[in-house]
């Protein structure tokens, strides 16, 4: 599979969502994650249309840990990742991990990004929502840097991506959603770095961008990899 093109605006590398999901349940097969004894952890944004890609991943591997939060970021930190990692099974000494986490953004008809249309919405709508409101405040100047506990999460994601952005950019959605999956990677491999034992767990990371299109979802992926008996190794979707 062709991973992400960074300068591809029309996400022709993208895969619909079952098959990528199905790609990466193979390649992780062969390593030796199994839905039996391996627990999947899901971040993707809380919106209701980017909740197919979590349903197809539960129907691959049985049950999933939720990590979720807007916009995808990975905001439950080390005691969210360690009570997911206590859930995982240990049929063999060994426990196994799976995370699949990523960001999303809509692309219409006529290649708009961040435009789509929702069920029983009239009018247009934008992916992702909260992004777009972060994209707003950065436009015109006014991004709050003190944490609103009314309003947590799109706090958090302010610290997080302001810092992020190079000082008097702004950067369209596109840019801005590759630099949210930048940010949850980051957040996640940091986690993992401080808090799992490699010597007795094999994990797997698995990001990208949730692409809404006209005729479906798909994933556009960045970065797809298995740390196996500490070995890192890039997965091969095929």
């Amino acid at each position: 599979m062709m991973f992400a093109d960074i300068s591809d605006l029309s996400f022709q590398s993208a895969c619909p969502e079952v098959e990528f999901i199905g790609l990466t349940c193979s390649a992780l097969s062969r390593l030796g994650f199994v839905a039996e004894n391996t627990i999947a952890c899901v971040s993707v944004c809380r919106d209701e249309i980017s909740q197919s890609l979590v349903e197809i991943i539960n129907s691959r591997w049985g049950y999933t840990f939720n990590l979720s939060s807007l916009a995808g970021m990975l905001l439950t930190g080390r005691t969210g990742l360690l009570a997911a990692m206590h859930h995982a099974p240990n049929m063999d000494g060994k426990e196994r991990y799976v995370f699949y986490a990523m960001p999303h953004i809509a692309i219409d008809e006529g290649g708009r990004i961040g435009a789509c249309l929702r069920t029983g919405r009239q009018g247009e709508s934008t992916a992702c929502g909260a992004l777009n409101i972060f994209l707003k405040e950065v436009a015109e100047g006014k991004v709050n840097p003190i944490i609103d506990f009314n309003d947590i999460e799109l706090s958090l994601i302010r610290m997080k991506l302001l810092r992020m952005i190079p000082r008097g950019e702004i950067p369209g959605l596109f840019e801005l959603t590759k630099i949210a999956q930048k940010a949850i990677q980051l957040d996640l491999e940091l986690t993992l770095r401080d808090n799992i034992d490699i010597t007795s767990s094999d994990y797997a990371v698995i990001t990208g961008i949730q692409v809404h299109k006209p005729d479906g979802n798909y994933v556009w992926p960045v970065s797809c990899y298995s740390v196996v008996e500490g070995d890192k190794r890039e997965l091969e979707l095929e």
